[in-house]
This record gives structure tokens, sequence and C-alpha cells, in this order.
């Protein structure tokens, strides 16, 4: 390393990630589909090259792109807690691609029964896997409670879908039916993610004082976190799932339209991820990663949660504690 320059810093984000804007900037930079068909061996050396600039290690020609380039496989890839790879669905690079399928899919063929059956299935699956790989890794889940949560997120998306269809086809016009999948992809959110992370709910999550340290636990920053999550998910499918019915439903009354019937699911799908280049970002940015909670509100709901943390800091408590709420 070259004796006038200064170590890398590469746990500094390269945006200001305390606004929106900043926040959008680095979940649309982290979020970049063009990494996700990368060969694991690339993204473990990526890994490798940001330890050694944590390590300190600056060669004489290091180049700041190729510095960014290994910080941004790595944030995409591997998890911010465990440091482990993230399979190939639950990698951010993966969102875009991944959801434009699914959700264009949903939209396509809505129809019948077991097309909405097929589709939600493949959606809490997909769900299911990005849950588990963006949780909080300091709360291990059982594989037993994994199981119950999947199956509970799917039934909960085929009730959702199936119920919804069968009461709009007998009342409301074809228009609303098209909003099935919205509805169904909204209520399983509302199921999945919580059950997915239960345990965090349950045993409660590590929180640190504004130097980092681990100062205890808390429920209720579990709770916050994961109903952030839920709230960033339902509105990054809101506009692709809401708008785009409106559009086809106008499109499809067209003579031309309707004579080339098979480009219906590759538009749509084309179009959904048009939506969610701009949805996943702004979605993940709406709260920050690291959420705060005022120790104040746990003395008076977790009480006991809260002895703990007077021990640990030795009465000294912070006015906020600090936590990942996961993605």
């Amino acid at each position: 390393m070259p004796d006038n320059a200064e170590p890398i810093n590469v746990d500094k984000p390269l945006f200001d990630i305390t606004t929106f804007v900043g926040r959008f900037k680095y979940y649309a930079w982290m979020t970049d589909p063009r990494t996700v068909l990368l060969p694991s061996e690339r993204l473990l050396q990526a890994k490798e090259m940001v330890q050694r600039y944590r390590a300190g290690e600056q060669p004489n020609d290091l180049n700041p792109k190729e510095v960014q380039y290994n910080m941004k496989l790595y944030s995409s890839a591997f998890h911010p807690d465990s440091g482990e790879l993230q399979n190939f669905c639950g990698r951010m690079s993966f969102q875009v691609p991944g959801g434009m399928l699914i959700t264009g899919g949903m939209l396509a063929f809505y129809r019948t029964v077991p097309a909405v059956m097929l589709w939600q299935f493949l959606n809490q699956s997909f769900n299911a896997i990005v849950n588990y790989t963006n949780r909080n890794a300091n709360s291990p889940t059982s594989v037993t409670q994994l199981g119950f949560a999947y199956v509970s997120a799917t039934t909960s998306a085929l009730v959702a879908g199936i119920g919804l269809k069968n009461y709009w086809s007998r009342k409301a016009s074809p228009l609303f039916q098209r909003f099935v999948p919205f509805a169904a992809v909204a209520a399983a959110n509302c199921v999945n993610i919580p059950l997915m992370r239960q345990n965090e709910i349950i045993q409660g999550i590590e929180v640190k004082n504004s130097d980092g340290e681990i100062v205890g636990h808390s429920r209720l920053a579990a709770v916050k976190g994961i109903s952030e999550v839920v709230i960033s998910r339902i509105t990054m499918a809101a506009p692709g799932m809401l708008v785009l019915p409106l559009i086809m439903e106008r499109l499809e009354k067209f003579p031309s339209y309707q004579r080339i019937k098979w480009i219906n699911a590759p538009f749509q799908t084309l179009i959904v991820g048009c939506f969610l280049s701009f949805m996943v970002p702004t979605a993940c940015a709406l709260f920050p990663q690291e959420c705060s909670l005022k120790t104040s509100t746990m003395r008076i709901i977790e009480p006991e949660l809260y002895t703990e943390l007077e021990r640990n800091t030795s009465g000294n408590v912070p006015k906020r504690v600090y936590f990942n709420k996961g993605l």
C-alpha cells in the first residue's frame, strides 16, 4: 500500500443512506440484474477482496472502480450478518428478473383456478427463499418452523386467490378480476414474512448501541422490522400489479392485439420488469436498513428485556437502540 494512501473503508456506504434518495441509489446499485449470472467463484473472489480491503491491504495499482464493483458483488450476494453466500434466488441481483417472471405469469394466467394455484405456489416458493435468505441471521429458524411458514403462506395465497376469483367472477367486472393476483400476494406477504421470521418475534433480535455494541434483545424491534419489510414488499408489487391490469384491459380490446395473443405473457412480463426495475430500489429504500427503537418504548412494552438492557449497560441505557430489519 502506498505510504500516502488512506486505507479503504469498505464499510462506509457509497451513498448517503440516511436519506431516501441515497438509499434508492444504493439499492439500485446493489440490485443490478446484470450481475445475476456471475459464477460463485467470481462472487467468492469479490468477498475475498473486500476482506482484504477491510484488513488494510491496498495494492499500488488499485483501481477505485474495481473496488466499487467488488463491493457491489459482495453486497448483492452475501448476507450482511452471517457473510454466507446467498442461494441464487435469494440474491438481491435476482429480485428484478425473478419477480418479473413470476409476476408476469400471475397477471397473464389468472383466468382459471389451476393457473391461479400454479402461479401462487411458484410465487410463495420464491418468496419463502427470499424471506429466509434476507432474514436477520442472528435468529436461527428450525426446519419445522420453515416448513410451517411455507405451507401457511402458500395456503393463505391460494385461499385468497381462489376465494376472490370465485367471488369476483360472480360479483365483479372482468377488470376487477384482474386484481386477484395482487390481493393474493398482499395477503400472503402478511403471513409469509412474519411466519418465516417467527423466531425473531418469539425470542427477540439483537439490538446495539450507537457504537455497534450488542446491548440486549428486543421482540418489539423484530415486530417493527418485519412490519416495515411487509409494507415494502407490498409496495414493491403494487404498481405493476395494479396499473398493468388497467393497461391490458384497454389494450386487449384492439383488434390488432387480439390477432397476436401469443405476445400476451411476454409483453406483461416485460412491462412488469420495467416497473420492478424502479420499484425494487424504491420499496427497499422506504425504511432504513439499520432501524432504531426508543428504549423508553421497550421499558413500557417489554419490561423484562429492558431489565436485561439495564443489566448489560450497567444502568447507562441509551435513548435508542439499533438493529438490522432485514429485507
